[in-house]
């Protein structure tokens, strides 16, 4: 990917009951905003509020951010893959990351995502690669929905791989275009192609 001027990158976080959340986010983030400029890209940050009922929405306004701060509320809660395709819908930026605010994965690796796409990624995806924190039933179930999935459909969703990526905005466009509106998006991901990068963590 040829460095230009004015490079945006869009980080979509899908929000729900994240009023707790958001000031650690904040704190969290303010170095990776850093980071991504050091890149060449200007960071801004795009929340889905899915129907939250809590003060979500008044904890992203109130927040000192240093990054342009968009925020789109759906009218009830949707869930995670509608509050994702609003997102995606909305942006037009160079490059978009999608992570939850619950910063369950590392944002610490959204410059090594950069730096993969400046090589010519169009899709970097953020691997587990260690799943002892979850409990035994979560590492069983998720072991059976992948093998599951993988067996019966002929697109593979890579193991321990969620919603934590990169895209190109090529591949941003073709999810765009699909006219699905049960959407999973796991699959949708996985289906438009590309071939992806890993990082592990």
């Amino acid at each position: 990917m040829t460095q230009t001027a004015d490079q945006t990158l869009a980080i979509i976080v899908p929000a729900y009951n994240e009023e707790d959340a958001i000031p650690v986010f904040l704190r969290v983030m303010t170095p990776v905003f850093d980071d991504i400029r050091a890149s060449g890209l200007t960071p801004r940050l795009v929340f889905v509020n899915d129907g939250s009922r809590d003060a979500t929405v008044q904890a992203i306004a109130a927040a000192d951010w240093p990054v342009d701060v968009q925020l789109l509320c759906l009218s009830r809660n949707f869930g995670k893959e509608a509050a994702l395709t609003a997102g995606l819908a909305h942006v037009d930026d160079d490059a978009v990351v999608v992570m939850d605010a619950d910063l369950q994965d590392p944002p610490e690796l959204i410059a090594q995502m950069i730096a993969h796409w400046r090589k010519g990624a169009k899709v970097v995806l953020g691997r587990r690669t260690d799943r002892s924190e979850d409990g035994p039933l979560k590492r069983k179930s998720a072991q059976w929905f992948y093998r599951l999935h993988n067996q019966i459909s002929s697109i593979e969703i890579p193991y321990n791989v969620g919603d934590f990526r990169l895209m190109d905005r090529r591949v941003v466009e073709a999810v765009n275009q699909l006219p699905e509106n049960r959407r999973f998006m796991k699959g949708i991901f996985a289906w438009v192609g590309f071939e992806p990068v890993f990082i592990d963590y």
